[in-house]
């Protein structure tokens, strides 16, 4: 062993790359608080400035309690290790100084040999050469591994206690100084009791050496280790993982993960932290339901945490426990604030707001609304809400009647006509597929592509109840036309920016501030107003009469499909949509009642509460052309003043109750006809009633009758074997009226709907009377032959006079058939 080669050697070695080290590039929210990391080694550096003095002074007490006399080693030391290992018969104990620690760990010195060991220590008297304790102190304290993945003081920092590294308390300092003798096996997150005693041990040695007094001491040594989640320390959650798949086909693998970039997102991690613990609490809970009997998320998580212990966490079955997934968005940029892919990514990665393609159930129900509503139909139009041959829709089977699981109760029942208003709110099935054909099955699949559905949707009348797989995130961005007057963002984004350590930008999200139109604002608008029913008075009323969901403007829909294999809500307000999913990655039935308001609406209501304190909302403004029109609800058109129901009070007393209410329409939709069931019924004539004679047109045969010979009977006509009326047998006697009587009334008397003073009723009368009985012996009189009659100059055709409503008509003026005497009346 020569030293003059080991010096040699050790002059060699580029200092400089004492500071290169690979740095995590840090990921940061909409309000520049770090969310995140990329790393190969979780790190964040730091200058001296930012270590705090406890944690500089803890471990130079554990590590090197002569730092600051030797020139980088200890004679000492390095004797006392030597004779050890010539008892021991070989390396056993290095007796390294700090500086080289940061040699080994610079340099790749590896290998327990008297030979390494030597190089080492040149290695380090070049690095006293050129830097100062302090630096020496930095570049050790970013490098060194504090165990759990966590490179460096502010990594370890951020890891373990959840603050940067200038934050910690003399107890934070002390554990991780503890630590680095042994960083896997001394973690908190490993044995607790063995850091704590690492710790207790680092708190002594400060005491001895003067650093800290023995009432710090002792009270630094009562606290317990207060530590955070591992996995988020790990930043292992979907947001991390979709950012870093971004900026990975941004910049590439190599920079992402070395070159210690800066990551502006949209992401809002109080709005994050809130949706996970709420999906967590509340599926939870869920899975305690009476009727659920699948695997549940405690049963896996122990299953799981037992594999890792054992080393075989890679061989565990993929999860079967309750998923769920939520998507959060800026209405106006299309920004993710909120992306939870799933209840635990430490289980399984699989994204489900992303990624997964699940029925939207009976959250899809406002796009057909939306469809009709462009098409001319208007929320005060009245809809059948019935039973529906399933044919028609064939979900769940080909027979019977179409399922009713919409409206989200257990005791639905038909309600009859209805107006579109009502059966969005209500979420009525068979309302919606009659909407939906009368639009168009087609034109609605184009509004859910216009809208930002990408996925296929089949081209079946099921779709239009959402049975056809599209992803969260799609649904969420369809959602925000309604809150946006019927536009849109073009697409959704998570990255805004990317920076250098100095501050450069080297990628920028994309400026792309063109909006997709899909509707008309007034469109958009009315089905707004249905899913602010929806929200207040229909199917989620519970948001805020159970859940909690505060005063403020909202709207939003439940969704649920068939046989509760999925349960949604999607709802917004005016800055922020949020879409909520719950179900299995194997579809399969929840438990019966799974609806969308028990399982998704609570997790949307603790979204919503949240972000409503953080970004205020506002009233959604109605476009102007949207004009106000009280309709009646019987007959769904222009109310009158006699819109009246006669109905039973509480008290049993029979009661006047209006039956109008007042609705949005366009001038283009707005009903032209009044209410036909209350009141008077109009007629289309009424229109030229009041018109002068010289502008209406008289009525004219349809024949000149002069050019028409009659047909003369050769003989009596029967049309059937039977004589039911007694037409052969008749023997009524009609008055006969004189022809100058006749011609007098037709000059003096106008056409119109009173009797003459025979009535034909009275005629009908005789022959009843005179027909009751058999052949009694009486003549019977025959047709007599119509016999042509000579050319006379024809009557003048008067103008034909309006016809008035029935209910006007005098009561002596109706025709009554008069009683029949009974039979064998001599009566005659």
């Amino acid at each position: 062993m020569n030293l003059a080669d080991l010096k040699n050697q050790a002059a060699t070695f580029d200092l400089n790359k004492l500071e290169q080290m690979e740095s995590a590039s840090v990921i940061l929210d909409r309000n520049d608080k770090i969310f995140g990391q990329i790393y190969v080694e979780n790190r964040e550096t730091i200058p001296y400035e930012q270590l705090p003095r406890d944690l500089i002074n803890a471990v130079v007490s554990v590590e090197d309690a002569k730092f600051y006399q030797h020139h980088g080693y200890a004679l000492s030391g390095i004797l006392r290790a030597t004779l050890k290992n010539l008892v021991a018969g070989h390396v056993r104990q290095g007796a390294s100084t700090i500086t080289q620690q940061l040699a080994r760990n610079s340099f790749a010195l590896k290998g327990r040999t008297y030979r390494r060991k030597l190089l080492e220590i040149f290695v380090a008297r070049r690095i006293e050469d050129n830097f100062s304790k302090q630096k020496i102190l930095e570049l050790y304290l970013n490098r060194i591994y504090f165990g759990g993945g966590l490179y460096g003081a502010e990594a370890a920092a951020r890891g373990y206690f959840g603050k940067h590294a200038r934050e910690l308390s003399l107890n934070e300092c002390a554990t991780l100084a503890g630590l680095i003798k042994s960083p896997n096996r001394l973690s908190p997150w490993a044995d607790k009791a063995a850091s704590r005693d690492a710790r207790n041990y680092a708190l002594t040695r400060m005491r001895d050496l003067g650093f800290i007094d023995n009432s710090k001491c002792t009270a630094a040594q009562a606290q317990e280790i207060a530590i955070g989640n591992r996995q988020n320390a790990q930043g292992q959650n979907y947001a991390v993982d979709y950012i870093r798949q971004q900026v990975i086909n941004a910049v590439g693998w190599d920079r992402a993960m070395n070159e210690g970039f800066r990551i502006h997102t949209t992401i809002d991690s109080e709005l994050q932290k809130v949706a996970e613990e709420s999906l967590h609490r509340n599926l939870d809970k869920a899975e305690q339901h009476p009727g659920y009997d699948h695997q549940t998320y405690a049963e896996y998580a122990e299953s799981f945490r037992q594999a890792k212990s054992n080393g075989t966490a890679s061989a565990q079955p993929a999860p079967e426990y309750l998923q769920g997934a939520i998507i959060g968005l800026d209405n106006e940029t299309g920004g993710i604030l909120v992306l939870v892919g799933g209840r635990d990514f430490e289980h399984n990665q699989y994204d489900r707001a992303l990624q997964a393609k699940r029925p939207a159930g009976t959250a899809m129900l406002p796009f057909v609304y939306a469809t009709a509503f462009e098409q001319g139909m208007f929320p005060g139009t009245l809809v059948e809400d019935s039973p529906l041959d399933n044919r028609a829709v064939m979900i769940g089977g080909t027979t019977g009647i179409l399922g009713e699981w919409g409206p989200e109760s257990a005791d639905n029942r038909y309600e009859g006509t209805m107006t579109a208003r009502q059966a969005l709110a209500k979420s009525k099935n068979g309302a919606t597929v009659r909407i939906g054909m009368d639009a168009g099955l087609d034109e609605v699949l184009q509004l859910c592509r216009a809208a930002g559905i990408r996925s296929s949707l089949r081209p079946y009348p099921a779709t239009l109840l959402g049975s056809s797989e599209i992803t969260l995130a799609e649904l969420a961005l369809t959602y925000a036309i309604f809150p946006n007057g019927g536009s849109r963002p073009t697409a959704t984004h998570i990255l805004e920016r990317i920076e250098e350590k100095d501050g450069t930008v080297w990628h920028a999200q994309r400026d792309d501030s063109g909006r997709q139109n899909v509707i008309k604002p007034e469109t958009a608008y009315e089905v707004h107003s249905c899913l602010v029913d929806a929200l207040e008075s229909g199917t989620g009323k519970a948001a805020r009469s159970q859940f909690g969901l505060r005063k403020f403007p909202a709207a939003g829909k439940t969704g649920t499909a068939y046989d509760f294999t999925d349960a949604l809500f999607a709802g917004y307000d005016s800055n922020f949509t949020c879409a909520v999913w719950a179900g299995f990655d194997k579809p399969q039935k929840i438990y019966r009642g799974a609806f969308g308001r028990e399982l998704a609406l609570p997790v949307w209501v603790d979204i919503m509460n949240t972000a409503a304190a953080r970004y205020s909302p506002r009233e959604i403004k109605r476009p102007p052309s949207l004009k106000d029109v009280e309709i009646c609800l019987r007959s769904g058109m222009l109310a009158t003043d006699k819109c009246y129901d006669t109905v039973r009070s509480a008290t049993g007393d029979l009661v006047q109750k209006r039956t109008t209410y007042t609705e949005i329409a366009t001038p283009a939709q707005m009903p032209t006809e009044s209410c036909n069931i209350h009141g008077e019924p109009r007629g289309p004539v009424l229109a030229v009633a009041d018109a002068s004679a010289a502008a209406v047109p008289r009525a004219q045969l349809a024949a000149d009758l002069s050019e028409v010979k009659p047909v003369v009977l050769k003989s009596p006509t029967l049309l059937a074997e039977n004589d039911p009326y007694t037409s052969v047998k008749s023997v009524a006697k009609i008055d006969v009226v004189p022809e100058e009587e006749v011609a007098e009334k037709e000059s003096d008397q106008k056409i119109d709907n009173r009797p003459a003073e025979v009535t034909r009723a009275e005629v009908l009368n005789q022959q009843n009377n005179k027909a009751s009985g058999t052949d009694d012996g009486k003549p019977i009189l025959k047709a007599i032959p119509v016999q042509p009659q000579p050319k006379e100059t024809p009557v003048e055709i008067r103008r034909a006079v309006p016809v008035g409503p029935m209910d006007e008509v005098e009561e002596g003026a109706l025709l009554k058939a008069a009683t029949p005497s009974p039979t064998g009346s001599d009566d005659e």
